[in-house]
């Protein structure tokens, strides 16, 4: 058997990847959540989610990519970084993170190997992470300018944090059979999000491609011809209800994009602070 590890914030002592119920800080699920081993079951296990905690429980423990499975499972015990040898991994998907009721959602591509597949939280431990939660603080959607680890206090208002992809990817290029699979958690997302949904933020062209394929399978209306990603790129969803959601694109917080300075604090400031408006 595998030894055991302290968590890094309780201390508890947990194996890698952690199993449902373990008593990881914020884990939604327990041994009692259905598992999801093949598309179909995604599709029916998202469909019949009755709120934002079950679904999110049910993400965490999906399992129906194998791929996908086997590579988070392989750096959650033998392929962590030396940096982080002494920590347990989480290893499995990752949950949405952030205000169950927000008006904005942010989507991104998917989680990173020893980002949030070690910590378990989205954009949470490393430098991509880094530079989005200190711009989130800087415009008044978390509440500390750093989130490293889950029980760490950070909490989000008025946002929540989602993904195309749920599990960290080899070279974090998922497949496009693995993205469609794994769809339907963000179909079902942005419709329990729809009441009071006004913006979605899609950080990068995958994000925004998975955003609009998503709006226009819980049937949202999404212009024609399929608008074009950008930095502060906008397009108009609108809504069975009549009402309208703006869809708002952001250079994603990779190291490539915020080392070469494509994108800036100020640029991913500027594209914040507007959707408070």
């Amino acid at each position: 058997m595998e030894p055991l590890d302290p968590h890094p914030v309780t201390g508890a002592l947990l194996p890698s990847p952690v199993p449902p119920g373990a008593g990881w800080p914020g884990d939604p699920a327990d041994g009692d959540t259905p598992v999801a081993r093949t598309a179909a079951a995604v599709r029916r296990l998202a469909a019949s989610a009755p709120d934002v905690p079950e679904l999110q429980a049910r993400v965490s423990v999906c399992r129906a990519c194998p791929r996908l499975v086997r590579w988070r499972e392989d750096v959650a015990t033998t392929g962590r970084r030396a940096s982080f040898a002494d920590q347990p991994y989480w290893g499995r998907p990752g949950p949405s993170f952030g205000d169950p009721r927000a008006g904005v959602l942010l989507v991104g591509l998917a989680p990173a190997a020893n980002g949030t597949n070690r910590t378990g939280r989205m954009f949470t431990g490393d430098s991509s992470g880094d530079f989005l939660w200190a711009a989130l603080h800087r415009t008044g959607f978390a509440a500390k300018p750093t989130s490293v680890a889950a029980g760490d206090g950070q909490a989000l208002t008025d946002l929540r944090i989602v993904a195309a992809v749920r599990c960290a990817p080899p070279a974090n290029k998922p497949t496009p059979a693995e993205r469609a699979t794994c769809s339907p958690w963000l179909e079902r997302d942005l419709r329990l999000a729809e009441p009071h949904l006004r913006a979605i933020l899609c950080l990068g062209s995958i994000g925004w491609d998975a955003a609009l394929a998503g709006a226009r399978a819980v049937g949202w209306e999404v212009p024609a011809p399929k608008p074009r990603f950008g930095h502060a790129a906008e397009a108009t969803l609108g809504l069975p209800d009549g009402r309208s959601i703006r869809l708002v694109g952001s250079y994603h917080v990779s190291p490539h994009n915020t080392f070469t300075k494509r994108l800036t604090p100020a640029m991913l400031d500027e594209v914040l602070t507007g959707l408070r408006e």
